[in-house]
C-alpha cells in the first residue's frame, strides 16, 4: 500500500516539457529561499525577513520566514532534481498563494507596482508540475522504475 501510494506520487507521463518547466521555476524559488533564509543574492536573511513579515503583520515572523524560506528552497532544489516533484511544486504553490493573498493583492496585478503577476505565474508552473509530475528527466521517474522492480 505504501509503496503504491508512493508510485503514484512518483510516477508522470510527462516528458521533457516538465524538465523545462521545473528546472528555471526551481531555481527562481531556490534563490528567492536562499534571500529569505541566508541572505545570499542581496537577500535580508531570516533576520530581516521575520522583521518584515513582522511589520506586515504576519506572525509569528521569524517561524513564517523559515517556513516560507525553507518552502522555496528547498521546494526549489527538489525541483531542480525532480525528486518528489508533486509534494514539492504542492507546497512551493501553496507559499506563493499565501504571498499572494497576504503580501500582493492589495497592490493590484502587475508586479510593477507590487502586484501578484509573478507570484501567480510561479504558483500557476508549480501547479502543473503537481498535474504532470517530474516528467521523463527526473529523480523521480528512477526511483518510480526502482519501485516497480519491488
Amino acid at each position: 500500500m505504501q509503496t503504491s501510494l508512493l508510485n503514484k506520487i512518483l510516477q508522470s507521463k510527462a516528458g521533457t516539457a516538465a524538465l523545462i518547466v521545473r528546472v528555471p521555476v526551481g531555481l527562481i524559488l531556490a534563490a528567492r529561499g536562499a534571500q529569505k533564509l541566508f541572505g545570499w543574492f542581496g537577500g535580508n536573511g531570516l533576520a530581516g525577513t521575520a522583521g518584515w513579515l513582522s511589520s506586515i503583520g504576519i506572525e509569528p515572523g521569524f517561524l513564517m520566514a523559515i517556513l516560507a524560506g525553507g518552502a522555496e528552497f528547498f521546494g526549489g532544489l527538489a525541483l531542480v532534481l525532480g525528486l518528489l516533484t508533486r509534494p514539492a511544486a504542492l507546497v512551493t504553490a501553496f507559499t506563493m498563494l499565501v504571498a499572494i493573498f497576504s503580501v500582493h493583492i492589495s497592490n493590484g496585478l502587475f508586479v510593477a507596482d507590487g502586484g501578484y503577476e509573478y507570484a501567480l505565474i510561479l504558483m500557476v508552473a508549480l501547479i502543473a508540475l503537481v498535474v504532470q509530475g517530474g516528467g521523463y528527466l527526473s529523480m523521480d521517474k528512477s526511483l518510480s522504475e526502482k519501485l516497480g522492480r519491488i
